[in-house]
């Protein structure tokens, strides 16, 4: 894709936001923010048996690039494996916003992706420490 057809996909998720909105039951939500410029995304996740993310939504403000981050994110963590989103990185952001834009704009770019990857961590411990009888820890917000 050129630069402007990046655009227009940030352009697109951003006015038309898929998976945006409050998930009441889901099996782990995680706020995360940049303190600098303000960009605040909260995740809620859905996840299945077989460590598959059923389901994804996100919350949040702040500029084009996080929103349309957000929106970018759970669209393409929906369907895959806890360790599958883990390992998505820049590489994954960067297909989908652009060299140009994501390098521009890193912490904007990745703050949805850090934070779905820390929510699903702390379900991982949460989890962990439930079967083991433990009590679930109080994890402070993701920052970037």
């Amino acid at each position: 894709m050129d630069r402007q057809a990046y655009v227009e996909n940030i352009v697109d998720h951003f006015e038309h936001p898929r998976n945006k909105g409050r998930m009441d039951d889901a099996d782990v939500q995680l706020g995360g923010g940049n303190p600098g410029c303000g960009d605040l995304i909260t995740i809620y996740a859905k996840i299945g048996a077989d460590d598959r993310v059923e389901d994804l939504s996100f919350e949040g403000a702040g500029c084009t690039i996080s929103q349309a981050g957000g929106s970018i994110v759970t669209e393409l963590a929906k369907g895959m494996t806890l360790d599958e989103v883990k390992d998505l990185g820049i590489p994954a952001i960067t297909e989908e916003m652009g060299e140009e834009i994501v390098k521009s704009r890193v912490r904007c770019a990745t703050l949805a992706l850090g934070t779905l990857q820390a929510a699903l961590d702390q379900f991982r411990r949460d989890r962990d420490r439930r079967e083991a009888g433990l009590p679930p820890l109080e994890v402070k917000p993701f920052e970037v």
